[in-house]
């Protein structure tokens, strides 16, 4: 090999270093941003620890406490054993922009204390303008889907994301169901069958 040879060899070898050092620092760096918005999301929502600050600020209650038994349906989504809890959804900021700092939905875990704050939820309706699936601190939306039924009718068509902010989960925090989260204290709990997928940008 030539001492040019050797030399463009080196300068390659430097070069894709070089860029894979930024680009591990651009991924730490967006890592670290997304950690702090969720800490500013965590203290902004810590007035609803108090579920009646929730109904006050129009976050309405659909009673039910929703789980799932882990069952895999060809077609529908796949949500791991576990509970998305009892939902408190603030109906007139469902279709407006979407907001990192204003989930949609409250979610809460029936105790022997009350009701407690353990996660929440951003849902973004299908329309004909959509060209992908939302996104937000870096996780993709589940969806399209049909909506929850019986307490969200089928025909609301969506894109979703949990994020459990107040309670562990082994899933992880983006993970659709929480098996921390429990129904059994639940007055109406609902065991749901996997929401049928529908079609739309993925």
């Amino acid at each position: 090999m030539t001492r040019t040879a050797r030399l463009g060899r080196c300068g390659v070898l430097a070069l894709a270093c070089l860029i894979g050092t930024s680009s591990g620092v651009a991924t730490a760096r967006a890592e670290d941003a997304n950690k702090a918005d969720i800490e500013a999301l965590k203290k902004s929502l810590a007035k609803y620890e108090d579920y009646t600050a929730a109904v006050r600020d129009l976050y309405l209650s659909t009673v039910g406490c929703v789980h799932y038994s882990g069952e895999k349906m060809d077609g529908a989504m796949y949500y791991p054993k576990g509970a998305m809890g009892i939902h408190f959804v603030n109906v007139p900021s469902v279709g407006k922009p979407l907001d990192p700092m204003k989930p949609n939905v409250l979610i809460y875990e029936p105790t022997k204390k009350g009701l407690k704050l353990v996660g929440v939820e951003w849902l973004v309706p299908l329309t004909p303008d959509t060209k992908a699936a939302p996104t937000l601190f870096g996780q993709k939306f589940m969806g399209p889907m049909e909506g929850h039924y019986p307490l969200i009718p089928r025909e609301f068509v969506h894109y979703d994301l949990h994020a459990w902010l107040f309670r562990d989960n082994p899933n992880g925090m983006f993970s659709p169901t929480n098996p921390n989260v429990k129904c059994s204290k639940a007055e109406f709990p609902m065991l749901e069958k996997p929401t049928k997928m529908m079609p739309g940008p993925m």
